[in-house]
């Protein structure tokens, strides 16, 4: 068990512009948890913070076991594929794990019929359609069994059929196990999918409640414009 993960007073900063200001929040296993903001609010640097891609400005971030390898994965709004088959796009991801070459293949196929691309296996990831590329990426953090799996707007250039075939998926992640933080704008979304919000404004962690909570009674103004669909003043 590697969580909680736990954020001090983290700050990120580029190109000496403020993006992420003084987060304090820990992370814990259990319930899925939603980063809700407005376009710009941050959700996709703090996502990349907590995953380790980008370091921080200022703060610290700690997983609760630091020496200890940590079984993560992200997936993104819009993922990288291989120039490769489906199949060899998760086998190369078991490899990079570890995971004895005896073993890849057998459990490459089985996270591709989890996501329902088993028919697709042999398929050119590249030609994919765009729900289908982000069920690959989804496929290949499957395979990985990851205890915390951070998801960055995954539906975000999807149709609604997609959507639900993405939102099916994460749910399967959820119903084994595996610890979801996504970060989106869809209020929809976010009501279907989450236990919890972190609301996210101007960088800063305006509130953080239960689902219901939040959406009945948020408790600043800013997220309550934002629930209205009003745009939030920075």
């Amino acid at each position: 068990m590697i969580l909680p993960l736990t954020l001090e007073d983290v700050a990120y900063a580029s190109g000496g512009q403020p993006i992420i200001r003084g987060v304090s929040l820990a992370i814990e296993a259990g319930p899925s948890t939603i980063i809700l903001g407005a376009n710009g609010a941050g959700k996709s640097v703090l996502m990349r913070l907590m995953h380790g891609l980008l370091a921080p400005t200022a703060g610290v971030i700690r997983w609760r076991e630091s020496g200890a390898r940590r079984c993560q994965a992200m997936v993104f709004q819009r993922p990288v594929m291989l120039r490769r088959s489906a199949l060899a796009n998760v086998t190369y991801a078991l490899e990079l794990a570890g995971v004895p070459a005896a073993e890849r293949e057998r459990q490459a196929l089985a996270a591709l019929e989890e996501v329902g691309l088993g028919q697709l296996a042999a398929r050119p990831a590249r030609v994919l359609s765009g729900g289908e590329q982000q069920r690959l990426a989804l496929a290949r953090a499957w395979a990985l069994h990851p205890e915390v799996l951070f998801l960055d707007e995954p539906t975000a250039n999807l149709d609604p059929g997609a959507t639900r075939e993405i939102e099916s998926v994460i749910r399967a992640f959820d119903a084994a196990g595996t610890k979801i933080v996504m970060a989106t704008h869809n209020l929809g979304q976010a009501r279907r999918l989450g236990d919890e919000v972190i609301y996210l404004h101007g960088g800063r962690v305006l509130e953080r409640a239960a689902i219901g909570q939040f959406f009945a009674r948020p408790s600043s103004a800013e997220a309550a414009a934002f629930i209205k669909g009003e745009v939030p003043w920075t």
